[in-house]
């Protein structure tokens, strides 16, 4: 009896979390989408006799140094952050999905340059490395993008690689190839259908790596340009806030960067299991 209470939480307790990720991702898909649409970011223009109200009724967020409603401008900062975090994701799997295939589709050398490639990659500090390539441009969504697809794309790489090198030994492949079918035509009938769940999976674990990555580029001065209400650059400017005793400039912007990425997280974690029901059925038992 108790063993089949505790398997019916198990089994329970994965679409609670479900639930709970995709309620708080609407939440925030639906304030970023009509906030903007209510109240413009140019009505939240300075106003030094609103300066570091703590959070109440009329400003639920407070306001920062220089009257700036924090509510509004995190709402602002999480829409460029989504999307430039979702634009950095796709971008850095579509570079490593073509890795993985060609290096997996290949095989022999090909593969093995292609992976010590992957391996060099890999060695170097991903912030460093980004710093480094922002550094070649002017402040910009466009060079946040780069930095993250030039940085992070080499895990969709190997997950690719890993699953067309599984294809690649299936009897359907053994078959088509014995019949003739050219390796571009094995590629886009066999290789390719198979390989959607997955590159899938990797945009949705990737969106929170390049939403840290663009806010830690912001915080240091060097991703998004000072004047956008970005994350990372509130939280940059709430430190001097935080010497006066005010947190709320920093704690609001950083809870908008934690919530999605734990939804985010969970609904990767909801796709993984149905990707591979094994692991599922391992975590039950």
């Amino acid at each position: 009896m108790e063993i089949a209470r505790e398997r019916q939480d198990a089994s329970g307790r994965p679409a609670r979390r479900l639930r709970i990720a995709l309620g708080t991702l609407a939440v925030l898909v639906l304030a970023v989408v009509l906030v903007p649409l209510i109240v413009q970011l140019d009505q939240q223009l300075v106003d030094l006799r609103a300066a570091s109200l703590p959070p109440s009724p009329g400003h639920p967020f407070g306001t920062d140094e220089v009257g700036r409603d924090v509510l509004i401008r995190s709402i602002y900062g999480l829409r460029v952050s989504i999307l430039v975090g979702l634009v950095a994701a796709v971008a850095s799997v579509l570079i490593g999905g073509l890795v993985g295939l060609a290096a997996g589709a290949a095989g022999g050398v090909a593969d093995r340059l292609l992976m010590r490639v992957v391996d060099g990659f890999n060695a170097l500090p991903h912030l460093l490395f980004g710093i480094f390539i922002v550094a070649l441009f002017a402040p910009s969504a466009v060079a946040v993008v780069v930095s993250v697809a030039v940085t992070h794309w080499t895990t969709a790489a190997r997950i690719v690689r890993s699953e067309v090198l599984s294809l690649r030994g299936r009897p359907f492949v053994d078959a088509a190839i014995s019949g003739g079918s050219g390796r571009l035509r094995v590629i886009r009938r066999h290789f390719l259908p198979n390989l959607v769940s997955h590159l899938l999976l990797a945009t949705v674990l990737m969106i929170p790596h390049a939403i840290w990555h663009e806010t830690a580029l912001s915080f240091l001065g060097l991703g998004l340009p000072p004047h956008l209400a970005s994350l990372g650059n509130m939280i940059n400017d709430g430190q001097r806030s935080l010497l006066a005793g005010d947190w709320w400039p920093s704690l609001f912007p950083g809870l908008f960067i934690l919530l999605p990425t734990l939804a985010v997280s969970a609904l990767a974690q909801h796709l993984r299991d149905r990707t591979n029901p094994r692991w599922r059925s391992e975590l039950v038992l």
